[in-house]
């Protein structure tokens, strides 16, 4: 089987699930890791199985307007937030606009979000899966939250969370017999 991520990173954090969820898909074969900007169609339609991921901003998934403020946040002086090498690229809500249906590929959402109740965090996972359903495709998982903290960084053990994530998504899509 092939699996595609797919991510939209500002500080790093979602990045560094995205490759969490790779290690965690690895026994399924060849599994790919990118930046949202470099996910054509034709990577797309390669895949068996895609896993979209973001940060959640302003309780959903990015805007234009969230991510210029995330990255000049990033400029500010003194600021200790570093910048993903992909932040100035496109988000997955436009990516999801951008594409045209599929026929029944599996998928599956993820989002890096504040520790703390949804109600008050938001996720972009739930957007990004309802997307992914408009266009097609079949749901392998109910969408993921991966932690950050108030500093933005990704809560310990949340990369390892993610592999194992990966790992129980590989096992669901493993044909028995």
């Amino acid at each position: 089987m092939r699996a595609l991520i797919v991510y939209e990173s500002i500080y790093g954090n979602t990045h560094a699930v995205a490759d969490g969820i790779a290690a965690g898909l690895r026994s399924l074969g060849d599994v790919r890791v990118v930046p949202v900007h470099e996910a054509t169609a034709e990577l797309v339609a390669w895949a068996d199985l895609v896993v979209v991921g973001s940060p959640t901003h302003a309780h959903g998934m990015t805007r234009t307007s969230t991510r210029k403020g995330a990255i000049e946040a990033a400029g500010k002086p003194n600021s200790a937030l570093a910048l993903d090498p992909d932040a100035a690229g496109p988000g997955v809500r436009d990516w999801l606009g951008s594409l045209g249906r599929v026929h029944g590929t599996r998928a599956a959402a993820f989002d890096t979000r504040f520790d703390g109740p949804a109600m008050f965090t938001g996720r972009a996972s739930g957007g990004i899966a309802n997307g992914l359903r408009h266009l097609g495709f079949a749901l392998a998982a109910e969408p993921e939250s991966f932690l950050v903290d108030r500093r933005t960084k990704l809560v310990a053990g949340e990369a390892d969370r993610a592999a194992r994530w990966g790992a129980r998504l590989a096992e669901t899509l493993v044909p028995t017999g």
